[in-house]
């Protein structure tokens, strides 16, 4: 049988074609997976709140604490779940967590005493560190190396685009039925968007499909895995001087964007007396953090992430300092623009950068033990800002402070010193 020329390029042509690296399917159920516990847990974080004021009778001050006992409950049990991800395959820790966290906002309807209010977000904290970020971002590094800023610029996505998506539907779900009417539902909609995806999908690193990061051809058959992975050691890691100094960049810089975030709404609505530019103003911010994200993701491979984060916290610092003294619709909606980009890039700045900096070897641990230092800032942020506001009787020190803030983390992350100065490459069996 004679093949014709057409023929062979065709056959040549379906021959070099490559397959979908496998790492790409890890980004997406990963985007899937932070979308949803995003959009049910942290963005819902206020909504929940707004409702046990509303229809429990309990003070804003008591339901605001009880919010903090949520991110050290996440932080702290992180923990742990680093070391279940790290020895065992981390689907089962994510639908453990999954169904844990599903369960506890099943049963908001519940809460009736001012303990019930505490241990409910103590477990909602708890089910959702297993769930979300930590074994999100774990996933994504070890899966890719060059292009790591991309994975992790499209998967952390799923955080923005969860509260711009889910967070309306909670709100929507809330006012018709009542809290103890809606949280089944958000309690099935929170298990059934991220359990199937993450059985389906989720594989432990690329060796254990026989593949290599990036794609890459395999040399060794055992590179990628958790037990050959290269990097730094944990107890290495906690006590270089990058990981304690860069721990304190996040921690204020953190503080900074959460506590600006948590105020924004009451901002804009105080200085504009109009709901629907405070509304616009945190969407086109959640917007922008978006596209920021996307962007940078594309850029990082080309730039220095050390030098990118710096000038990440010094734009953040100049939007909170404009956010402070901007009085017109145009500035305030032109400042929530600038903020956003800012704040899209920095949460996937720390992951990588510990990545970057540490390897994957005991990347879970090292992550969970800085997110830990880090959760103290994003639970003090709001508080501060508030307190700040009632002391000076309006927002310009707030977000002043929230500026210093961010100040203070560029010049920690000056004494960090260099990020890839604490790889050593070794690999560790």
């Amino acid at each position: 049988m004679t093949v014709s020329a057409p023929q062979m390029n065709d056959l040549t042509a379906e021959k070099d074609r490559q397959p979908i690296f496998y790492g790409w399917y890890i980004v997406f159920a990963a985007f899937v997976v932070m979308t949803v516990s995003a959009g049910f847990g942290f963005y819902n974080l206020s909504v929940y709140l707004s409702a046990f004021v509303a229809e429990r009778g309990f003070s804003v001050g008591y339901t605001s604490a009880a919010t903090a006992a949520f991110f050290i409950s996440s932080g702290v049990t992180g923990l742990v779940v680093a070391r279940l991800i790290e020895r065992y395959d981390p689907r089962w820790t994510v639908s453990a967590g999954a169904l844990m966290t599903a369960g506890v906002l099943a049963s908001a309807g519940l809460v009736r005493e001012l303990w019930q209010l505490y241990l409910f977000y103590i477990l909602f904290g708890a089910g959702y560190s297993a769930c979300a970020l930590l074994p999100c971002t774990t996933l994504v590094a070890r899966w890719f190396e060059k292009k790591r800023s991309v994975a992790l610029s499209f998967a952390s996505t799923g955080l923005s685009l969860g509260g711009i998506l889910l967070t309306p539907l909670s709100v929507t779900l809330i006012e018709k039925l009542g809290l103890g009417g809606a949280a089944p539902w958000l309690g099935v909609g929170l298990f059934l968007g991220i359990v199937p995806v993450s059985i389906i999908l989720f594989r432990p690193s690329p060796a254990s499909m026989g593949l290599a990061p990036d794609g890459e051809k395999v040399s060794d058959p055992t590179e990628g895995t958790p037990s050959g992975s290269t990097g730094v050691p944990y107890s290495e890691a906690l006590r270089s001087r990058f990981f304690i100094f860069g721990t304190i960049t996040f921690m204020t810089s953190m503080l900074a964007q959460v506590g600006s975030i948590a105020h924004q709404f009451s901002l804009v609505l105080g200085r504009t007396a109009d709901k629907e530019t405070a509304a616009l103003a945190v969407s086109l911010m959640a917007g922008a953090s978006i596209v920021g994200r996307l962007m940078g993701g594309w850029a990082l491979p080309h730039l220095s992430s050390r030098l990118f984060m710096m000038a990440l916290l010094v734009g953040q610092a100049a939007a909170l300092s404009l956010y402070a003294f901007a009085d017109t619709v145009l500035t305030l909606l032109t400042v929530a623009v600038l903020f956003g980009f800012t704040v899209g890039n920095l949460l996937m700045m720390q992951p990588l950068l510990i990545a970057e900096a540490f390897g994957t070897v005991a990347y879970a641990r090292v992550y969970s033990t800085s997110q830990l230092f880090t959760t103290f800032g994003v639970a003090s942020g709001p508080a501060a800002f508030g307190l700040i506001f009632e002391t000076a009787g309006g927002y310009t020190a707030s977000y002043l402070y929230g500026a210093a803030a961010s100040l203070v983390g560029l010049g920690a992350l000056l004494l960090a010193g260099p990020v890839k100065a604490e790889l050593h490459k070794q690999t560790v069996k």
